[in-house]
């Protein structure tokens, strides 16, 4: 007797599909939440590098192009200063936006839902 037929599969199918179903509000919130996390984290520390912020908050004192005199230090840290303001400006625009992005994706299948009950009840 065959041990496989259309009724066999259909079944692990539906099977399959309802514990999918079942399993993916857990994933969203745990697994896929924490791997959203991780890449907006990776993403604010390749923006930092790429900006150096790190770098110009470690030189601050230190002169410009070897310039030991006093002019030459107080417009070493007056620049250097403006830099890290503005450099450090645009990271807190980049932590807002993940933040709102990590919200977004907390909150998005709840407008799904609320969105499938007005596209239903309408």
């Amino acid at each position: 007797m065959l041990r496989h037929n259309f009724l066999t599969y259909s079944g692990k199918i539906v099977l399959q599909t309802l514990g999918e179903i079942i399993y993916f509000p857990l994933w969203w919130y745990s697994v896929g939440f924490i791997e959203t996390l991780k890449k907006e984290l990776n993403f604010l520390r390749n923006q930092e590098q790429s900006l150096g912020f790190s770098i110009w908050m470690k030189n601050l004192f230190v002169p410009m192009y070897g310039q030991y005199d006093i002019a030459g230090r107080i417009i070493s840290f007056i620049i250097r200063f403006l830099q890290i303001i503005f450099r450090g400006l645009v990271l807190l625009i980049w932590l807002g936006i993940l933040i709102i992005g990590a919200m977004l994706w907390l909150a998005l299948p709840f407008f799904l839902i609320i969105a499938l009950f007005f596209q239903i009840n309408s």
